[in-house]
């Protein structure tokens, strides 16, 4: 298991990420005209940064096994 406290700080940095990619001049960067398999840039963008922060979230708070150790203890 991750430290509570080097988890407390990648939860504070994926925070810091989530506000740059939902913040104004980065979606102004894919308020274009065109589209992505028929979906506007903006809203592919808006919910594959949304789908991969939330991965994120899930990879830092899961909880890990132990680290098995084997017959000589090491």
């Amino acid at each position: 298991m991750i430290r509570p406290n080097r988890q407390s700080q990648r939860l504070v940095a994926l925070f810091l990420l989530g506000c740059l990619m939902f913040n104004y001049p980065l979606m102004y960067v894919f308020s274009v005209d065109g589209r992505i398999f028929g979906i506007p840039i903006l809203f592919a963008y808006l919910f594959t940064a949304w789908a991969a922060l939330i991965a994120l979230i899930a990879l830092v708070t899961e909880e890990r096994e132990p680290a098995q150790r084997d017959s000589t203890g090491t």
